[in-house]
Order: structure tokens, then sequence, then C-alpha cells
């Protein structure tokens, strides 16, 4: 009976994350540039406890948060800081403890500092730093990640002129993981760490951004399946211990 409630118990316990991973996701559902994760994997580790025996093998859940980049649906907005990133690419950003970090997230804005950052604050990186941008201007973001600006009181078809160009990534060789912050970071490498960019040429979809790539539909199917199991293993639980009663009185009544 001990073993039955314990298995029970486990399995509620390893099923937490995966179901911590669901609910993360329908909450960002309508996250502009969020991606999933894949799903929780599980791996054997020797149970060892006084009085076990050492072949007794358990699995446990392992959760590493590593994102899906499966694009999201594309949507114009026309408004000329907003770009959609293609494939598999990411943009370089500053984490709030100065650290490089990538994301998806592609609705760009101009602080009170003057430095281009996304919606939720992260200052964007150009080839040299963080991009900052003269006062008044017009600013346009190009395919290649090129930003102009543009002098509205200049008189004549001045032409735009070149301020940076956002740092991009072909992430498409590299697995990254998700971190604290909703950022990205490289797996297998410490915090803050560049990779090489892979192959595909990185490309941005001007005056348009990317939704999520979350399955609404395909997220609540989940979850649902999560909760069921978690009230049949809440049933085998209190089964078990009636069974166990039930034995304890037919021995005190033998």
């Amino acid at each position: 009976m001990d073993r039955l409630i314990f298995t029970s118990n486990a399995t509620i316990t390893e099923m937490a994350a995966a179901r911590q991973v669901l609910v993360n996701e329908l909450a960002n559902v309508s996250t502009t540039g969020f991606k999933s994760s894949y799903d929780v994997a599980l791996r054997s580790i020797r149970a060892e406890s006084n009085g076990s025996f050492d072949t007794r093998i358990q699995a446990q859940a392992v959760s590493r948060d590593i994102i899906r980049l499966r694009p999201g649906a594309v949507m114009a907005t026309g408004r000329p800081l907003d770009i959609a990133i293609a494939d598999s690419a990411v943009m370089m950003v500053q984490a709030p403890n100065g650290e490089r970090a990538f994301t998806r997230r592609g609705d760009l804005r101009v602080s009170t500092q003057g430095q281009l950052e996304t919606g939720n604050g992260h200052p964007v990186m150009g080839q040299n730093g963080p991009i900052t941008v003269p006062p008044g201007v017009n600013l346009s973001v190009n395919t290649d990640g090129s930003v102009y600006a543009q002098d509205p009181a200049q008189p004549g078809n001045v032409p735009p002129v070149l301020v940076d160009q956002i740092a991009l990534r072909d992430a498409s060789e590299v697995q990254l993981l998700r971190r604290q912050d909703g950022l990205y970071q490289v797996a297998d490498k410490p915090a803050g760490s560049d990779f090489t960019s892979g192959p595909t040429l990185p490309v941005v979809i001007p005056k348009a951004l990317e939704g999520s790539n979350v399955s609404a539909i395909e997220a609540m199917t989940r979850l649902m399946d999560h909760s069921r199991s978690f009230e049949t293993q809440i049933r085998i639980i209190k089964e078990t211990k009636a069974l166990d009663e039930q034995s304890s009185s037919m021995l005190k009544n033998a």
C-alpha cells in the first residue's frame, strides 16, 4: 500500500513542472513574440534511503525551458518601429542586470533616455552596444535591421541617416533557454554569452509584429489532461488508504 501511495505522490510531484510550463504559456498567449517551450523530459535516478534496495530506479521530471522557435502569426501594424523577426533569428538586448540576452519581441520604442528598447523596457543592442537615437527624429527599420533616422524639420527630400544596425543572430543551430526575466540565453553557456549566427541570414519584417506561437486550444487540452491525471492519482491515494484501513480492521477482528 505504501509503495502505491508513494508512486502516486511522486507522479503528482513530477507533473508539477509540466503544469507550471503550461500555465505560463497560457498566460502569454497574447504576448508579442512569445515562444513556447519543449515538453518536460524525464530522467532515471537511483532512489536511495535507509532500508531501500540499490536497484530501485525512479523517474524524475527535468524542465530546462528550452525555447521552441516555431514562428508565430505575423500581423501588419503599419507602425515604423514594429518589427517581426523571421525564421529562427533572435534580437540581442540588454537584460536588467546588464548581461547580453535575446528576444523575439519586436514592439520597439524610444525611451526617455533616447535608447531604442523593446516594449517591456529592454535596450536593443547594436553593433557596439545599446542603440541611442537623436531626439525628435523619425525612425525606420530596414529588413536587415538597419535603423535610419530622418529629421522632419529639415526641408526637402533629405535622405535618412543610418543610426545603427540591430544585432541579430540566426539561432537555428543552437538551443536557447528562457531566463528568469523572460529573455533567452544560450544553453550550456554562461549567462550573457553571445553565439555565432547560423547559416541563414537574419531578416526582419518592418511595420509588423509576430504573435505568440502558443496554441491556446492545444495548451488548454494538455492542461485538462494534467488535471484529469491529478484527480486520478488523488483517487488512487484515497482508495489505497481505504483498503489499508479495511485490512487493519479485518486483522483486529480476526
